[in-house]
């Protein structure tokens, strides 16, 4: 090895087997090859001394992720990825993990309502619309909650991306550092996940598992104080389905409003998946306490993908001026929601809803031969939702409930059926549990079920 130094004046027959340059020169490293910033010398060969780049020793530093994004967990699409992993594999994985009913055969968007995408596409009616949502569009959605029992008015509508769209608005309206949002256990992800990115907190209140996930209100009197801003009631309730009866939301608005800084989250996405008969609007039954309902396209007219929600506001006392105030100005940041889903929303509340039977009909089938083959399999156990279209059953084994999320994966790795674990709906009310969606073909949670049946015989 010939090291260059300052003494060492001697001319030398140099190649620089990065760029192929031959040259005589001296062995002072600035007279080297031009591309070569730094050099080492190797062996001579041939008369000729090669040397090449000495690249510097690098540090990277990841760039740290904010905590708040950190936290977030969304347990239902968290276990798709190593479904992924396993269908790149060549596995047929059976997924009941999310409740899309596009994903299932014999659950389509209504045709009216795919022709009206398709015409505003056609007619170039691509462009920015106006922030709260176009005026048809409200005017039908304010009628649709009147038939609800409740005064509505186009005003009080606002069109979003979807639910999920519309509670980030809200949790940024309402939530400072130090304020609550009270949740029920079990519940969707978001409404844990949300609160904290902007300094508040999820307290959830207790689902009785053992008396139809029925509400318990004397928890929700106990969790109840002054920081308490949002109240949250998802009707019919994912994950479990159950439906709360006019008794308990009269009782669930009373205990709201002994405190005035509280508001309503009347999240409605299912209503239309009522198999009991007597869901009522929450809107519809205060005089006093402000109750934002929460709907749209993705679950009852079956166009999730759309991504078009809406929040309409009842405030009865004037009380929410200033926070719709802050509302609207997050909606208009944010441009407006599709143009085009807006219009196919538009023909789906406008149009004849005679189809919504014959779906309605395929989800309460393929339920109840869920429910009924659950019956058979030693090891589970569910209760019969009231409303919407999963089963959250609950494993009997303590030994597996102990752990469900590993329930799930070794249920997934083992006999590729893919279903949520309870604890990502609730750590500390659906603990022990699973969810599944009920809506693919019999002919495929016949399979499923076959699946899970020798999963738990097998233990």
């Amino acid at each position: 090895m010939i090291e260059p130094t300052a003494g060492n004046t001697e001319p030398q027959r140099l190649i620089c087997f990065l760029t192929g340059e031959r040259r005589t020169s001296s062995a002072q490293r600035e007279d080297l090859c031009a591309p070569c910033a730094s050099v080492f010398y190797s062996e001579v060969e041939d008369g000729w001394v090669h040397h090449a780049r000495v690249l510097p020793l690098i540090v990277v530093e990841e760039v740290e992720v904010a905590a708040r994004a950190a936290a977030i967990e969304y347990a239902i699409r968290d276990v798709v990825v190593p479904a992924v992993e396993l269908e790149k594999q060549g596995h047929d994985i059976i997924r009941l993990n999310i409740g899309d009913p596009l994903a299932y055969e014999g659950l389509p968007t209504p045709d009216h309502m795919v022709d009206s995408y398709k015409k505003a596409l056609d007619n170039q009616d691509n462009g920015y619309g106006p922030s709260y949502g176009f005026p048809a569009l409200r005017d039908a959605i304010s009628a649709s909650e009147n038939g609800k029992g409740w005064s509505c008015t186009s005003d009080d509508v606002y069109v979003t991306h979807g639910v999920t769209e519309a509670l980030q608005i809200i949790f940024a309206a309402f939530l400072e550092n130090g304020h609550k949002v009270l949740a029920p256990g079990p519940h969707y992800p978001p409404y844990m996940a949300y609160p904290q990115m902007y300094g508040a907190t999820t307290v959830e209140y207790r689902l009785d598992q053992n008396d139809g996930w029925r509400i318990d209100l004397d928890d929700i009197r106990s969790k109840m104080d002054d920081s308490v801003r949002l109240l949250v009631l998802i009707n019919p309730n994912n994950p479990t389905g159950n439906v709360a009866t006019v008794g308990e939301i009269d009782e669930l608005i009373e205990i709201a409003g002994e405190w005035p800084k509280c508001t309503i989250i009347a999240d409605e996405i299912y209503d239309g998946f009522d198999f009991t008969g007597s869901l009522v609007s929450v809107a519809s039954r205060s005089d006093e306490v402000p109750v934002i309902t929460l709907n749209g396209v993705s679950k009852v007219y079956f166009a999730p993908g759309w991504r078009i929600g809406y929040m309409a506001w009842h405030d009865p006392r004037g009380r929410l001026g200033l926070v719709r105030d802050g509302v609207e100005r997050l909606l208009r940041s944010r441009l407006c929601a599709s143009t085009p889903a807006q219009h196919g929303f538009l023909a789906g509340l406008t149009e004849e809803m005679g189809w919504l039977e014959g779906h309605r009909a395929r989800v309460q089938e393929r339920l109840d031969y869920c429910l009924e083959r659950i019956d058979q399999i030693d090891g589970l156990e569910c209760q019969a939702p009231g409303g919407a279209f999963y089963l959250f059953v609950r494993i009997t084994d303590p030994a597996l409930a102990a752990d469900d999320k590993q329930f799930v994966l070794d249920l997934l790795h083992e006999k590729h059926v893919l279903v949520v674990h309870g604890s990502g709906f609730s750590p500390e009310f659906g603990a022990g549990h699973f969810r599944m969606v009920c809506l693919p073909e019999i002919s495929i949670l016949k399979e499923a079920f076959s699946r899970i049946e020798a999963f738990l015989e097998a233990r």
